[in-house]
């Protein structure tokens, strides 16, 4: 090849990577800044008996944080077991990720698993959260989503991206109607991200409310030989 057919080659590389919405350059951290998403607006179904339903809800919920994008998770289920302490690592983290909140509405324990926890409390919990993301709902399609959201603002005042974790489990459980969540589902503005985690039941009446299904299936577990959940990684 000749030093001229060389150099057409490289302009030729240069310009495509132009073309591309990183335009060749390496990525690397930058500000956060307040921003708005120009394509959310879909509904996420993450079920299954795997470990990382929650998982991957939180990655989503750091990496859209991350381009300034208001961000909320509300946790259902999940008040706190005797395997768990107080100290959760993804809430200190929440807490120093600029435009990321969360909440919690779970009951201590686990619901009719004989764990010393009331049962009543479980079904009065998840009424309440339910009722909370009712109002999450409401405030996103009161808000100009189109728009950047005060990072430091209330959930209150509309979020981009709103995370109900677990909340398909408290279904399973019965504690949630499921026509109820598919009414909210339907309530949400277009272009509110909505992402519903939990269970290990296939959420059929969801399907034609859903744009993304993820079953996340479990090969193999530790818990299976007895392993409790493990600081740093469940919790």
């Amino acid at each position: 090849m000749s030093e001229n057919d060389s150099n057409s080659t490289e302009t030729n590389r240069t310009e495509q990577l132009k073309q591309t919405p990183g335009k060749g350059r390496t990525p690397t951290s930058r500000p956060i800044e307040p921003d708005a998403p120009d394509e959310f607006g879909l509904v996420q179904l993450w079920w299954g008996d795997g470990k990382g339903k929650t998982t991957a809800s939180l990655g989503m919920g750091f990496r859209a944080a991350g381009h300034g994008y208001r961000v909320h998770m509300l946790q259902f289920m999940k008040g706190g077991a005797s395997s768990v302490e107080d100290v959760r690592g993804e809430y200190n983290a929440i807490e120093h990720c600029p435009g990321f909140t969360y909440e919690n509405t779970g009951n201590y324990g686990w619901h009719g698993f004989f764990d010393g926890s009331n049962d009543d409390e479980h079904v009065a919990k998840a009424k309440a959260g339910f009722a909370r993301a009712e109002e999450l709902v409401y405030a996103a399609g009161e808000a100009s989503l189109d728009e950047p959201l005060p990072s430091d603002g209330s959930p209150d005042d509309g979020v981009h991206m709103l995370i109900l974790d677990e909340i398909l489990y408290a279904v399973n459980r019965e504690l949630i109607d499921p026509e109820s969540l598919v009414n909210l589902v339907e309530s949400k503005s277009d272009n509110l991200e909505l992402v519903l985690t939990g269970g290990h039941r296939k959420p059929e009446y969801l399907y034609d409310h859903a744009n993304l299904v993820t079953n996340v299936r479990k090969e193999k577990h530790p818990i299976d030989d007895g392993q409790r959940a493990r600081k740093g990684t469940e919790y």
